[in-house]
């Protein structure tokens, strides 16, 4: 009997310890921003400085960082909780609103129409957006590239259920793109300007004239309320380093070209084709977020009207 007392005690003992430094790691260490990032990106430029960790430590936080193959899965891991922050295109955040997930939208790099792109094989007889009628189109669903292809339709005359839309990530869509699998691929930068340079894929349109293609920034809710200010700390790096990427695109592009796995020229064709900047939401970006979704809504794409104010922050509100 005593032993077994003895065992208990050591169990319990144990289990109290393994609390303790459950606590202690929650609550005795810095606070945590978890990041979510792609590939791609001034995230990934951040990430690489390791510039905000200095400030964030200051500030009594770390940063974790959790890479995601596009904007969709991002936001949805910000919607269940497993970010704090992140980025993605103009759709993606249209899709996890509709959704019900808790995002803020708050900040918004200008419009880079050039560096998304509807591209055909280079020998497709398909010489026209009007012609896309009855194809195949791969794409990622709910990402930037849904809108395009639905406003360069439109522009043609083509309905969006006149085309069949394939559903693929960036690597399987450029794997049935070079296997004529699918008769066109809307994509964006660098796997644009990778696809251009490897294939020799011709463009039928990108965003001019027809998307704005913005990128945008978001918080979850829950933590934008908790501290705003760290929120603000994240976005001044990023304007930090979106100053350097804009004054040195070809130092950018030897940095990024590893991690991406592509050439210095063909990241550089792509880090051209971008916007810079890191700016608040204004009226007029959100008047666009909002043609976006009621287009969406319109197709039966999302299952209700969204107000897009309803989720955009600004600074000291």
């Amino acid at each position: 009997m005593t032993r077994l007392l003895q065992r208990w005690v050591a169990r319990a003992v144990l289990s109290l310890s393994i609390v303790a430094a459950t606590v202690g790691a929650s609550y005795g260490q810095d606070k945590v921003v978890r990041i979510g990032y792609q590939k791609y990106g001034k995230l990934v430029l951040l990430k690489s400085k390791g510039s905000l960790e200095q400030k964030l430590k200051a500030a009594g936080y770390t940063a974790v960082w959790t890479e995601f193959p596009s904007g969709p899965p991002l936001l949805e891991a910000l919607n269940v909780g497993a970010i704090d922050f992140g980025n993605t295109g103009e759709a993606p955040p249209i899709f996890a609103q509709a959704a019900g997930a808790p995002i803020q939208y708050v900040a918004y790099e200008p419009a880079a129409p050039k560096g998304e792109a509807i591209l055909v094989p280079k020998d497709s007889p398909i010489k026209s957006i009007a012609e896309l009628k009855g194809k195949k189109i791969a794409l990622n669903k709910g990402s930037n590239v849904h809108y395009l292809l639905v406003k360069a339709l439109e522009q043609a005359g083509v309905k969006y259920s006149e085309i069949e839309p394939v559903f693929l990530a960036p690597a399987d869509a450029r794997a049935a793109f070079e296997r004529g699998a699918v008769d066109a691929w809307v994509i964006w930068d660098p796997f644009q300007a990778a696809a251009e340079a490897a294939t020799g894929a011709h463009t039928l349109a990108d965003g001019t004239g027809i998307v704005a293609n913005y990128q945008f920034y978001f918080a979850s809710k829950a933590f934008l309320q908790r501290d705003p200010k760290i929120v603000d700390l994240v976005l001044a790096q990023l304007s930090e380093v979106d100053g350097w990427a804009k004054g040195d695109i070809r130092a950018v592009a030897e940095q990024l070209a590893p991690s991406i796995g592509l050439s210095v020229p063909v990241v550089e064709v792509a880090l051209k084709r971008q916007a810079y900047g890191i700016k608040p939401i204004t009226d007029a970006v959100i008047a666009d977020q909002q043609q976006v979704a009621d287009t969406f809504f319109t197709l039966g794409l999302i299952p209700k009207q969204i107000k897009i104010s309803d989720v955009a922050w600004r600074p000291g509100t």
